[in-house]
């Protein structure tokens, strides 16, 4: 694991350095520079750099950049290749020598091989760049569910890229301007989708798409859609309930095997949920080994947000090695740290627990797996209920489903609780009216459309013109849907949220502490496999997830079962109620807001005065704003004081814990 760096045109070698140091947290280990000159006039033409995180091979022989045997070819690479030994077998058939025991090089003579198709031999978790010498040529390629970033922007006479945002930001000729559209697709969603980033020239390369810059041309394609390679399947299916249930158990027992393999320690994040029990079943299966397991809870009375109950009686079950970290978190010193660390405004709160966690198992382990995926590839989201529930809704009169919302809107109450059930019920009821794509993608969002216009001053909305921020889920939907709208909500899940909300999540807030982390779940045979699953074999009389949890009955506890889905979850109501009450008064203030020049003070205003009196759960909407005045002041104001610093204040789990530290 590791951050990666480059530039391709104009070269300035200072400039490589300064983008490599941004990135050091990613790469602890090892730093490696390479500077290529074009054959055809000798000058510099490409710089590579990289920060390493040593996992696969832990000699010299792994540094990067790495090349071929006659240095034709280099390479920087971020990730995990898990299929490399078998790759390797057939590349030293082929008459390639290797130097390294790493999978980093099995991608160079790869390349050799098929070109820019030798992503289609790749199976993990990857961003890399390969230069290629003779040709003149710069590949980039990302994986196909999007486990690893990759940034590029194209400017006057060169192209630049790196893993994080930070990186680029070192080039004097990059401008800070915000990009309305990925603001007003960040208010909407909580974070950046799609190929846009939060800074105008700053572009993402999708997951599943390669970039080639060529003597100046950039051409980016496509190389692997879920929707193509695994045709959805109908709802019904004339394959027996059997035949779903064998494949499931042995293309995730084969996903995680694949990732036990490591040069470091490894463990894995532990929810007491399905998804995270379900892969230590698979590691106890595979593995004599005891196995570290993490876990975390609140030291505050917030009962209803902890789950450690629940991760200790998977741990009993499987005699793990267990460690448990009570949080007491300084909440208002965290979030600058949190916010520096994404680049870009990212309004997941469950992002300070995954911060944490990683924090508290790198002590342990390099290497950490996690559940991330399980709901997009299985069907665990609560929100796929209510779309089966809002199915029959829809086909009642107008009048009954008018009357049913405005009800609603009066009985039932918002809460500042885990369990926000009157919040959904009135997010439910007020779906009614449109198309079930636009009630679910609606669903979806932080701030409405409504809100949105109430929320932006009016020189904001001049600048926005015709955007529509939910376009991309939008278009996911049309190319998931085939006859079964279930399908639909999980491609566009699988394609938007799970890349750039979970999957971004997981990697900044991992690499903020040295730690891979890596998602069995989202190996793209299991997803591609998963997709072909009738949607009426995952929600099986309306239980969540009723094929995995089938095909792991007698391996996991029958409380885990049963148990209804929690989420990674903080009290956010809580805490902007009291211990963020005065930095929400004074970042999202009048004077601020009036200031910035991109909200309405008066709605703002109204909206802190609502949550604080308790009338009206705005704890989603608030955070969302807070952490763009936090990533404002960091990223364009270059306010130093808001750096941040980790003051966590967690505690291991102490006494006579009954399955020990």
């Amino acid at each position: 694991m590791c951050g990666i760096c480059g530039i391709v045109g104009a070269v300035n070698e200072p400039l490589l350095r300064r983008m490599a140091d941004a990135l050091r947290h990613r790469g602890p280990d090892d730093v490696g520079f390479y500077l290529g000159a074009d054959p055809a006039d000798g000058h510099t033409r490409l710089a590579l750099g990289m920060r390493r995180l040593s996992i696969i091979d832990l000699t010299p022989a792994g540094h990067q950049p790495m090349s071929n045997e006659d240095g034709t070819v280099w390479i920087v690479f971020n990730g995990e290749i898990y299929n490399f030994k078998e790759l390797r077998a057939d590349l030293e058939k082929k008459g390639h020598r290797f130097k390294s025991r790493t999978d980093t090089e099995v991608i160079v003579h790869l390349y050799e091989e098929m070109g820019e198709e030798c992503v289609h031999a790749l199976r993990g978790m990857f961003a890399f760049a390969v230069w290629d010498l003779p040709r003149g040529r710069l590949l980039l390629a990302r994986d196909r569910l999007g486990k690893k970033p990759l940034h590029y922007c194209v400017l006057p006479g060169a192209l630049a890229f790196a893993s994080e945002i930070k990186a680029l930001l070192e080039h004097p000729s990059l401008s800070r301007e915000i990009d309305p559209e990925a603001l007003d697709c960040y208010l909407t969603f909580g974070y950046v989708p799609h190929d846009l980033s939060i800074f105008r020239q700053i572009k993402k390369l999708l997951p599943g798409h390669t970039l080639v810059w060529e003597r100046g041309t950039v051409t980016v394609s496509r190389y692997w859609d879920l929707a193509k390679v695994s045709p959805a399947p109908p709802p019904k299916t004339s394959f027996p309930e059997a035949y779903y249930l064998e494949r499931t158990h042995d293309l995730l027992r084969e996903s995680v095997r694949l990732r036990l393999v490591s040069d470091v320690p490894l463990g894995i994040f532990l929810s007491g949920g399905i998804d995270s029990s379900a892969i230590v079943a698979m590691m106890r299966e595979l593995s004599h080994d005891r196995i570290a397991t993490f876990s975390l809870g609140f030291g505050q009375d917030s009962s209803s947000y902890n789950e450690l109950d629940h991760a200790r009686l998977v741990a009993k079950h499987f005699d793990t090695q267990h460690h448990e970290y009570l949080l007491e978190p300084n909440i208002v010193e965290l979030l600058p740290l949190l916010v520096r660390h994404f680049d870009e405004p990212f309004a997941d709160s469950s992002a300070l627990l995954t911060f944490l966690v990683s924090k508290m198992a790198r002590r342990e382990v390099t290497v950490a797996l996690s559940g991330i995926g399980g709901d997009e590839a299985f069907g665990g989201y609560p929100r796929y209920l209510g779309a089966s529930l809002s199915l029959p809704y829809g086909r009642l009169p107008c009048f009954i489903r008018n009357g049913l919302g405005r009800i609603s809107e009066t009985v039932l109450r918002e809460t500042h609780k885990s369990r926000n059930l009157g919040g959904w019920g009135k997010r439910f009821f007020r779906g009614g009216m449109v198309p079930l794509p636009e009630r679910y993608v609606g669903w979806l969002r932080l701030f409405d459309d409504r809100q949105r216009r109430h929320l932006y001053a009016e020189t904001f909305k001049d600048r926005l013109r015709d955007a529509d921020p939910s376009r991309y889920h939008h278009s996911s939907w049309g190319r998931g849907s085939g006859d079964d709208p279930l399908q639909a909500m999980f491609y566009t899940d699988l394609t938007n949220y799970l890349p750039d909300d979970l999957l971004t999540m997981g990697d900044r807030m991992s690499m903020a502490n040295s730690l891979e982390l890596r998602t069995p779940f989202c190996d793209h045979k299991l997803v591609e496999f998963a997709w072909q699953i009738p949607s009426g074999l995952k929600l099986k009389h309306f239980r969540l997830k009723y094929l995995l949890k089938r095909a792991l009955h007698e391996q996991l506890p029958p409380q885990t079962l049963r148990r209804r889905k929690q989420g990674f979850m903080v009290p956010l109501g809580q805490w902007l109620q009291k211990d963020l009450r005065d930095m929400v008064e004074t970042f999202l203030s009048s004077e601020v807001i009036r200031k910035r020049g991109y909200f309405n003070p008066e709605y703002v205003a109204w909206l802190i005065r609502e949550h604080h009196a308790g009338k009206q759960n705005f704890s989603d909407q608030l955070w969302a704003l807070m952490v763009y005045e936090v990533w404002h002041r960091i990223y364009v104001d270059n306010e130093h004081s808001l750096m941040g610093t980790d003051t966590s204040h967690g505690r291991e789990g102490s006494g006579e814990h009954p399955l020990g530290q």
